[in-house]
């Protein structure tokens, strides 16, 4: 009886069941070819960040593919930014001749302009999706934990990772090279440490978001409530932070860096260096369980944490079936408005789409 509830407990079959997995875009092969043609017989390179834009199509980063691509409503890819080339260049120009050094996310903000967080330059980038001309948004591009209280784009970053924007409009950054969130007010244009102390500790349940540490703040998505969901690599936990009242709760993970707990609560699971979290339409919170190499979800009605997709092994596929889908390192994860969710399945090179049944 043990052994039989152990494996229920792991592998989550009724939730996992209603859903199948299929290839959005990318061959399993890594390059940046198929501009032009149907994203799913092009070649994509380690993509992380997956959203859909104003325009109606899905926009995503690739990490060392250095570029920003799109898929059109009717399938077809191309590149929106980026050479292919490493650097820091570009500026003032248009967004394809640029270089990026591994960005890690993008989003768009109310007025359909892009923004990307280039990891290794430090800074967040902006395109404007008029004109197509890239620019330094925020930070130096040189690495530190520097400019609160003035402007962001004389402030500086440590590997900035996440970023999203707020119900009032305004930038929230996971600076996790300095364990902080930092704000950026779109107003104003100045910057300010949101949340974290700028040392990794634990966070307790409840604990005030004002002076409680973080311990590797890595992504991050808001609810249709306005609350702040955030996962923490190092950490190994989710947190909701009560914008209202100033607070944060513990919602996953035990601290401790395992693959336990599915089907059961989500406070009692263990998780494996989260990399990406998204929070859908009905309020569950998935995440891209990257060491795990699988997709995640907080049921925030059972409060329990199901396996969706993967299978805590390394590999590529089959599509069908999300429980024998292999998965690698994946660190994009995207809930659509309809109930789709899209999969940055980094090293396989693949966009990945989960449909219900």
């Amino acid at each position: 009886m043990r052994t039989l509830l152990f494996l229920a407990l792991v592998v989550s079959p009724a939730v996992a069941a209603e859903w199948t997995i299929s290839t959005f875009a990318g061959t399993g092969v890594k390059g940046g070819g198929g501009d032009g043609g149907p994203a799913t017989s092009a070649q994509i390179d380690n993509p992380f960040g997956v959203v859909r834009g104003p325009d109606g199509a899905i926009w995503f980063c690739e990490y060392t593919g250095q570029r920003i691509r799109r898929v059109a409503p009717d399938g077809t890819i191309s590149t929106i930014a980026g050479t292919g080339e490493k650097g820091y260049s570009g500026d003032g120009g248009p967004a394809l001749q640029a270089t990026f050094n591994l960005p890690h996310e993008l989003r768009f903000d109310a007025n359909g302009d892009l923004y990307v967080v280039d990891m290794t330059n430090h800074v967040v980038r902006k395109i404007d999706m008029k004109t197509k001309v890239i620019t330094t948004f925020a930070g130096t591009g040189k690495p530190g934990y520097s400019g609160d209280g003035g402007p962001a784009k004389d402030a500086q970053f440590k590997q900035p990772h996440s970023i999203q924007f707020g119900p009032e409009g305004d930038l929230y950054v996971c600076d996790i090279g300095n364990n902080v969130i930092r704000k950026i007010d779109m107003k104003t244009g100045t910057i300010s440490t949101f949340a974290g102390t700028g040392k990794p500790g634990e966070t307790p349940d409840g604990a005030s978001i004002v002076g409680t540490p973080l311990k590797g703040p890595r992504s991050m998505d808001f609810d249709k409530q306005g609350n702040l969901w955030l996962a923490t690599r190092e950490g190994n936990q989710v947190f909701k932070f009560d914008l209202n009242g100033g607070k944060i709760f513990h919602i996953a993970g035990t601290g401790k860096k395992g693959f336990s707990g599915n089907g059961g609560p989500a406070k009692e699971a263990t998780l494996s260096g989260p990399k990406g979290i998204s929070v859908d339409a009905e309020g569950n919170v998935w995440l891209a369980d990257c060491e795990s190499h699988s997709i995640r979800m907080v049921d925030m009605k059972t409060g329990n944490l199901e396996l969706i997709a993967g299978l805590n092994e390394k590999g590529d596929g089959p599509d069908g079936d999300p429980l024998k889908c292999k998965m690698a390192r994946p660190h994009g994860v995207f809930c659509d408005a309809d109930g789709t969710v899209f999969v940055g399945d980094s090293e396989s090179h693949r966009v990945r789409l989960l449909k219900k049944k």
